[in-house]
């Protein structure tokens, strides 16, 4: 599978100062602290609607931010950040 994360939530300002402290690059710190990304469910469209609506009643933004694609050969992951595209494999 090829799991496409293209519409994430902005990363919280703590991320910020841990990779100016750290040196860290963007790479890094989507692998080690995923930049502030909640709870991830792999679900259908419809029922993603619905797991929004439940979450966003009790005060929880939430939104779809990706999609999971058929791969030609192994698994990844792509993460579409500000600065461009980060791939994992």
């Amino acid at each position: 599978v090829h799991i496409f994360k293209d519409n994430l939530f902005a990363p919280p300002v703590i991320f910020e100062l841990i990779q100016k402290a750290s040196g860290a690059d963007d790479r890094e710190m989507y692998q080690v602290f995923n930049m502030g990304t909640r709870l991830e469910i792999y679900t259908t469209e419809k029922d993603a609607a619905a797991l929004i609506n439940v979450s966003e009643s009790f005060g929880v933004d939430a939104k779809v931010i990706g999609r999971v694609e058929e791969a030609k050969k192994e698994t990844r992951l792509t993460v579409k950040t500000a600065a461009g595209l980060l791939e994992y494999k």
